[in-house]
């Protein structure tokens, strides 16, 4: 194992020392002032380049694969390198720089419209996902190995360092989650518990780090949260028992709230699906709104340059002291919104598991 942690620490070294590139800036583009809203959404948004650092007029970043496919030219694989930080067109293919295409690769169709073709590119967030996903395995992987040796040898003392509180964050999921909120049947859900939990925390804590391999706004992506979402829906939904659908179909309540108007099984029917949209927008919007106000914090450092001397020293030091604080707060945060959405993951479990009354009796 740890000739593989190794390998990949070295190709990601590798990979970095390749495909850095600096490019030019074009000073005619520049603003006067600061867009401190321009600045937060660029920096919360997905990209076809990883951005490392800037040094006065020279971006360094890392590009990545594009992989689209034109409905003129068919598939096209090539490097984002080529858009020259956004300056530049390849193959008819460039970055729109406004509208709603923002950002995104486009080309021109016969009527001069810009199109989208379909776009599988390797991102920054699924660059991000990759990477993250790799350092959790190993992570784990490790904590396997550890128990694995210490088999038949119960003499040996309990797991201490980082070993200790994987163990202490797996017993706090199964015990104080799984279990009270499932029940009996909680060892047949705890593995996708575990894994949404360690993956969300693990993913949340990367988002805080300002450095390569961190800063990607992964768990603050609607599309990220919104598949995990709906993994969870499905779970609740494919492994409901027929009580749990008895219960949204045919609630016991009074016959006139079914009859002629099936007004609760309509209310119950739109609560199947309120449920994963909560846990989609709870985990988006909270992590997102903890880099925004990162972001804008910062800002009040270069916002207050033209207010004298004086005030931007005092506003840069309560700007420097809120950051730190805030980025504090965000490492309680990035635990607590991962607890939150596998707890309530649970609990939607929990009550898909629905026995007959004289069962439970």
């Amino acid at each position: 194992m740890n000739h593989l942690l190794r390998n990949i620490i070295l190709v990601i070294f590798l990979f970095v020392g390749m495909q850095a590139y600096s490019e030019p800036d074009h000073p005619e583009k520049e603003k006067a002032g600061l867009d401190v809203t321009e600045l937060i959404m660029d920096h919360v948004a997905d990209a076809y380049e990883w951005h490392i650092t800037t040094f006065g007029h020279t971006h360094v970043s890392i590009p990545l694969p594009v992989i689209i496919k034109s409905d003129n030219s068919g598939w096209h694989i090539f490097s984002s390198a080529r858009f020259e930080h956004g300056h530049a067109e390849y193959q008819g293919f460039y970055l729109s720089p406004e509208g709603n295409n923002k950002g995104k690769i486009v080309e021109k169709d016969a009527s001069g419209e810009e199109v989208r073709p379909v776009d599988i590119s390797i991102t920054k967030n699924a660059c991000s996902l990759l990477l993250s996903s790799a350092f959790l395995i190993i992570l784990v992987l490790s904590c396997a190995r550890w128990y694995k040796q210490r088999q038949g040898k119960p003499e040996e003392a309990s797991p201490k360092g980082f070993i200790g509180l994987i163990e202490m964050l797996i017993m706090s999921i199964v015990d104080d989650v799984a279990k009270p909120c499932i029940g009996k049947n909680y060892k047949r859900y705890a593995p996708y518990l575990l894994t949404v939990f360690f993956f969300i925390f693990f993913n949340n804590l990367l988002g805080i780090i300002p450095i390569f391999p961190g800063g990607a706004n992964v768990t603050g992506n609607i599309a990220v949260t919104c598949v995990l979402a709906v993994c969870t829906f499905i779970i609740v939904n494919i492994y409901g028992t027929k009580e749990y659908w008895k219960e949204i179909f045919w609630p016991d309540v009074p016959m006139w709230l079914k009859i002629p108007l099936p007004i609760m099984p309509a209310i119950e029917l739109v609560g199947v699906f309120t449920k994963p949209f909560a846990l989609m927008i709870r985990l988006f919007a909270n992590i997102l709104a903890g880099h925004a106000i990162v972001l804008g914090l910062t800002c009040m450092i270069f916002l207050t340059v033209s207010l004298g001397a004086a005030m931007n020293t005092g506003m840069g030091i309560l700007s420097v002291v809120m950051t730190i604080f805030i980025d504090f707060v965000e490492l309680l945060v990035a635990f607590i919104q991962a607890y939150v959405f596998t707890m309530l993951s649970a609990v939607f479990i929990g009550l898909s598991q629905v026995e007959p009354h004289h069962v439970k009796g």
